[in-house]
């Protein structure tokens, strides 16, 4: 596989270029020490995946991931810090089109580095069997970006609380971030369903997830917090490392089980709990994302009488998850990207 690297620190440069150079499945053919010389190295060696700084001087990480998926679609991975402006930022990347992230080692042990090999390597194998015919077509198909509309509050007054008689499970993985960046915003901030959400993510980053979402949303969206009630209107994001479910009476319960294929928020333990929760009232939606996390959910939330609507091939990056569940013959509806927010208001009717 041939990598680009990209980061101002020559340092950095450096220590990724060896972790990637002991390893003969990887061919590192480039370097940029900023955005507009990646996007000009992208172009010019046609990699197979990119390794992506956040923070560049000239033009950023955000800037170069959305020249590069206009001009040269390629896979791109980003390599975070763990700061909560690393996290905005990384969100932001992936929205734009970055297909994952790594974050930086706080230290330079060998354990540290170690970790960063192993984790990057996945990463990159993952991202490269990614064609550029497939993000170009995906991009195409997912629309234009949507135009802020500002924050929304951050929590209602509890005298205004009432419970969500109807809910909408969303679940996702890789490419999750800028589908939802699509459709989030195209869903009525008066809905009358509550809005729960998985994408697959460590702690850290979720939260700035659901705060980019919320600045573009007519639903106030938030990360999830233990006990709150699931209300109409309101869209909860499941915090990095925890599964999230709901409890008999629309209560939020968030727990450290054990991953579910190897992840945690799995979308199938939010979808089981839905099902169980409200029944035919449960709305299940999986989109984009490697492995087959939610086709359980789904197909409990089909016996409990709800309805299941997945995200097409053509508009996802990674057609997994939607295509387990079409497999799995849960799916009422597979539907472009652009076109789920009205089903899901069609649905709820």
């Amino acid at each position: 596989m041939k990598v680009v690297v990209v980061d101002d620190s020559a340092f950095m440069r450096s220590i990724v270029g060896r972790l990637l150079r002991d390893d003969p499945d990887f061919e590192v053919v480039g370097y940029a020490g900023d955005g507009a010389e990646a996007v000009e190295k992208v172009a010019q060696l046609r990699p197979d995946v990119v390794t992506m700084d956040v923070e560049m001087p000239r033009m950023n990480g955000i800037e170069a991931v959305e020249a590069i998926m206009r001009q040269t679609p390629t896979p791109v991975v980003m390599l975070s810090g763990v700061t909560l402006r690393g996290a905005a930022v990384t969100i932001e990347a992936l929205a734009k089109g970055a297909i994952d992230f790594v974050t930086k080692p706080t230290g330079g042990s060998e354990a540290d580095l170690a970790t960063l090999r192993d984790e990057l390597k996945d990463k990159l194998r993952r991202a490269a069997r990614l064609s550029s015919a497939r993000l170009a077509a995906a991009r195409l198909a997912s629309g234009p970006p949507p135009a802020p509309v500002g924050a929304r509050p951050a929590f209602r007054p509890l005298g205004l609380a009432q419970r969500a008689r109807k809910v909408v499970a969303i679940g996702a993985s890789t490419g999750g971030p800028a589908a939802l960046t699509q459709l989030l915003p195209q869903l009525p901030g008066d809905m009358a369903a509550g809005v729960l959400v998985v994408q697959h993510m460590p702690a850290g980053f979720t939260k700035a997830l659901a705060d980019r979402l919320n600045g573009l949303s007519q639903l106030t969206v938030r990360e999830a917090v233990a006990g709150e009630l699931v209300q109409n209107g309101t869209a909860l994001v499941a915090p990095g490392d925890f599964h999230m479910a709901v409890d008999g009476s629309g209560h939020v319960v968030l727990n450290q089980s054990p991953p579910v294929h190897s992840v945690r928020p799995a979308a199938d333990v939010l979808l089981a709990s839905v099902a169980k929760t409200y029944g035919r009232l449960a709305l299940g939606v999986v989109l984009t994302g490697m492995g087959h996390d939610g086709a359980a959910g789904a197909t409990d939330v089909k016996r409990a009488g709800g309805q299941v609507i997945v995200q097409d091939e053509a508009s996802s990056v990674v057609y997994g998850m939607a295509a387990s569940v079409v497999e799995a013959g849960s799916a009422d509806a597979i539907v472009p990207l652009t076109h789920i927010a009205s089903r899901i208001v069609q649905a709820l009717l």
